[in-house]
C-alpha cells in the first residue's frame, strides 16, 4: 500500500452550458491518512448521476457546490483499507460517498451501510438497490401515491429512476407509460421492464402519441425530464394529479431562460384549476424510510420481481466523457464507473 497513490478527477472550471472534458482535471496524490474516527477507502465502483451537474455550478442549490479544485462528488462502493473507528474492518465492503477518485478517507460515522459481497451485486447499492432507487420508491409513495387502475407516466423511464418508478407503480395496479429516448430503450422499457406502454419522445407526433396512450387523462406525472415531455403532458394532467419533481436533466445546461411566451401564468392556472399537486424533492427528505427501502426493494430484486440495467464504463480516467455523455442521454441504464476489482 506503501507505493500506492490515489488517483482523483477534480472540478478545474465551472461549465458555461454543457461540460467539456476541459472542466476536469485528473491529478495524482499521496494516499491520504486517516485520523482516530475514520476510515481509508479503495473505491471500487463510482455511480455518475445528473444532480452532479449542478454541483459544478456556483449558485445556490440543495447542497454546496464542488470547489474549484475539489474532487468531483459522488457515491461509491468502497472497501476499508485501514480503520480508525471501531465499527469498521479492513476488507468490508461499504456504501460510500468518496467521490470521483481511486482511495479517500471519510469519517466511519459518515458511511451508510456494510455491504454483503454474497448478496445482491455490491454495485446494485448506486443503482436500484441505493439512491436512484430510493429516489423512486420514496418520490412515488409520498408524493405520487398512485391508486389501482390510475395511469402513471415516467419520464426518463428507461434511466434507473424511472425504471424503477414504473415497476413500483405496476406492483401497485397501476396503468405505466414510459418515455424514454430512441427505439432501443422504448423496446426496453416495455418488453423488458413490463410498462403498459411506451413512447419515443423524439417522436415528430410524440404529443399526439402521448394523448392517444392516456385516453383517461394522467394521475401521476413523475418528472425526471422538464422541457418537451412536460410540455406534452401538461394538458393531459387529470383533477388531483399529482407530480413528484425528481429532476430536469433537460434544462441543466441552459445558461439563460428559454425564448418563449412566459408561461408561468397557464401553468398557475392550471395548479388552481386542476387541483395538481407539483412537490420537487431529493431522497434524503424521506430518509427516515431508507431502512424499509432497503429490506422491500431488497426482497422485489431477489424475487425478481424489479428488474434493473446497468451501463458500465472501466476505469475511472474515463468519467468525464461518460458523465458528458449522460447528460445527452449517452448512457443506457444505471451509469457506473467500474474503478477496480
Amino acid at each position: 500500500m506503501a507505493s500506492e497513490r490515489n488517483t482523483r478527477i477534480v472540478l478545474a472550471s465551472r461549465p458555461e452550458g454543457a461540460p467539456t472534458p476541459a472542466d476536469f482535471r485528473i491529478e495524482h496524490a499521496p494516499l491520504p491518512t486517516p485520523r482516530n474516527g475514520q476510515v481509508l477507502l479503495r473505491n471500487r465502483w463510482l455511480s455518475l448521476d445528473p444532480y452532479m451537474r449542478g454541483r459544478m455550478n456556483a449558485g445556490r442549490s440543495y447542497a454546496a457546490p464542488v470547489e474549484l479544485g475539489e474532487v468531483m462528488d459522488g457515491g461509491t462502493v468502497s472497501e476499508v483499507v485501514q480503520s480508525l473507528h471501531p465499527a469498521w474492518s479492513p476488507g468490508d465492503l461499504v456504501l460510500a460517498h468518496a467521490g470521483w477518485q481511486t482511495h479517500a478517507v471519510v469519517d466511519g460515522e459518515s458511511l451508510r451501510r456494510k455491504l454483503d459481497p454474497a448478496g445482491l451485486p455490491v454495485q446494485t447499492a448506486l443503482g436500484v438497490h441505493g439512491m436512484p432507487g430510493f429516489t423512486a420508491y420514496a418520490g412515488l409513495r409520498e408524493i405520487g401515491k398512485p391508486q389501482h387502475g390510475e395511469t402513471v407516466v415516467v419520464a426518463a423511464a428507461s434511466g434507473p429512476v424511472g425504471a424503477t418508478v414504473g415497476q413500483i407503480a405496476k406492483l401497485q395496479g397501476a396503468r405505466v407509460v414510459g418515455i424514454a429516448g430512441g427505439p432501443d430503450k422504448v423496446s426496453h422499457v416495455r418488453d423488458d421492464l413490463g410498462f403498459d406502454v411506451a413512447l419515443d419522445h423524439r417522436a415528430d407526433d410524440f404529443a399526439g402519441r402521448l394523448a392517444a396512450a392516456c385516453p383517461d387523462g394522467i394521475d401521476v406525472y413523475f418528472e425526471n425530464v422538464g422541457g418537451a415531455v412536460f410540455d406534452a403532458v401538461l394538458p393531459l394532467l387529470n383533477d388531483f394529479a399529482r407530480i413528484p419533481v425528481c429532476g430536469l436533466v433537460a434544462h441543466y445546461n441552459d445558461t439563460a431562460p428559454r425564448n418563449g411566451p412566459d408561461r408561468v401564468p397557464q401553468l398557475m392556472s392550471l395548479i388552481l384549476t386542476r387541483h395538481l399537486t407539483v412537490r420537487g424533492f431529493i431522497q434524503r427528505d424521506f430518509i427516515a424510510l431508507y431502512p424499509e427501502f432497503v429490506r422491500e426493494m431488497g426482497q422485489w430484486l431477489r424475487e425478481g420481481r424489479i428488474r434493473y440495467r446497468e451501463d458500465v464504463v472501466e476505469g475511472l480516467v474515463h468519467a468525464p466523457e461518460a458523465f458528458i455523455g449522460m447528460l445527452t442521454g449517452g448512457n443506457f441504464g444505471k451509469l457506473l464507473v467500474k474503478i477496480g476489482d
